[in-house]
């Protein structure tokens, strides 16, 4: 569940993390047990604001991971450069074929 801001500058600033990774088919199951205990990494770095692990209807081993953070720099360097983040690559990043795709974005409206 989103969580509805205070106010516009918090909307506004927020960066959102979109990762598409697709799973080798036959390991969608190892892959989300992983995910159970790798998101406990994520949800305690400094500027996370929460995420969602979403499956896709379409194509099944094709997962979308939103993350939310204060600043991007919260992702890309605190998160990233952390010696934690090991942790969650060596969790994760095997399951995926070919590595995800990565973006960051910031709301520009909403309603």
């Amino acid at each position: 569940m989103w969580v509805r801001f205070s106010n516009k500058y918090e909307l506004n600033t927020m960066i959102l993390k979109v990762a598409i990774p697709d799973v080798i088919p036959e390991k969608t199951a190892g892959f989300e047990d992983h995910f159970e205990v790798a998101q406990e990494i994520i949800s305690s770095m400094n500027g996370w604001l929460g995420h969602q692990l979403q499956q896709c209807l379409e194509v099944p081993n094709r997962y979308i991971l939103l993350v939310r953070w204060v600043k991007l720099e919260d992702h890309t360097i605190g998160s990233r450069q952390s010696p934690t983040y090991q942790k969650w690559k060596k969790l994760l990043h095997d399951f995926y074929a070919p590595f995800a795709v990565v973006e960051h974005s910031t709301t520009k409206y909403e309603k």
